[in-house]
């Protein structure tokens, strides 16, 4: 595994001596040095590194300066720092540990002591990385429909949420589809729930591919699927929606699904805060149409306009 370290010191000597001693027990990979905070800062923008070892006295820019300015970005706040200190500079240590600097090293340095506490502090951020990792699946696996991959119901309604609230106050457009595959039953009843299983993944494929990259699509429940589409005007939401009703319909299936002519209906809604008061309604607005386009034949899409009048696309 790659690792790197960023020395930082106005001392070639200093940094000399640092590179040769952490060369020794092969701790690093790539070694970057910089003579003062400004230029270790424009290399740690450019070259990631995994921990920062940095002199508090250089010129233009000083350890101080440059630990607040790790500070003002968050993507870098959970660096390990690591502070060169002379030895009896007892308050400049502990201003540099509450700017956020990770523990200190004193000069001379012991070569034995520099390379415990560079190696504590990688095993640290190790851990730390994991566990965030650990978080942000945790996190992924909560929002996602286990099936499908789709974002399941709880994150479709806190996105909805945010989206109407967002509308509300700047305006513009936002619409909603509701689609339900058409008889789902006979399906798991004839092919059993495995196929049944294959069949919504499919539709959950062909919804996806329909949509662009900061739509959401989720899984609503059993056989119904919800995409919000944000900035999409009920005509721009209608046109996507018979897209995905025509994708869904040439979708093919191998074996024992081969022969199965899948289709689906749809339902759109347009929001408006000065008809659709609420999310419930919102969404109650896209469910009328697609019992509609249940009611007349399925295969086919039905909206809800925002003034309150029905009318059919005429798709069949």
């Amino acid at each position: 595994m790659s690792t790197s370290v960023l020395i930082i010191d106005d001392s070639v000597t200093v940094r000399e001596q640092i590179i040769r001693t952490l060369e020794t027990f092969n701790l690093f990979t790539r070694y970057y040095e910089a003579e003062d905070g400004l230029e270790g800062f424009k290399k740690l923008l450019s070259s990631p590194v995994d921990i920062i070892l940095c002199d508090l006295e250089m010129p233009r820019i000083d350890g101080f300066k440059f630990l607040s300015m790790l500070k003002s970005r968050p993507d870098l706040q959970d660096l390990p720092v690591l502070i060169l200190t002379g030895m009896n500079d007892r308050e400049r240590k502990i201003k540099g540990l509450e700017q956020g600097a990770s523990d200190y090293i004193t000069k001379p340095f012991d070569p034995e002591e520099l390379v415990a506490r560079v190696k504590v502090h990688l095993k640290i951020k190790k851990l730390q990385d994991e566990l965030k990792r650990s978080n942000e699946l945790l996190l992924e696996l909560s929002n996602t429909d286990h099936l499908t991959g789709l974002f399941n119901r709880r994150y479709l309604m806190e996105a909805l949420d945010k989206e109407v609230q967002r509308n509300t106050r700047k305006g513009g457009n936002l619409s909603l589809i509701m689609l339900d595959i058409d008889l789902f039953k006979q399906v798991n009843d004839n092919f059993g729930h495995l196929q049944g299983d294959i069949v919504l993944k499919k539709v959950a494929v062909q919804l996806q591919k329909e949509l662009r990259s900061y739509d959401c699509a989720a899984r609503y429940g059993g056989e119904e699927f919800v995409a919000i589409l944000p900035d999409s005007s009920l005509k721009e939401a209608v046109f996507v929606a018979d897209r995905i009703r025509m994708s869904v319909q040439n979708t093919l299936f191998n074996e024992p699904l081969a022969k199965l002519n899948l289709t689906v209906s749809l339902g759109v809604s347009s929001f408006s805060p000065e008809h659709t008061s609420t999310v419930d309604r919102f969404i109650k607005e896209a469910d009328d149409a697609l019992y509609r386009a249940k009611a007349k034949g399925r295969n086919r899409v039905e909206f809800h306009s925002p003034e309150g009048v029905n009318i059919s696309d005429g798709n069949s």
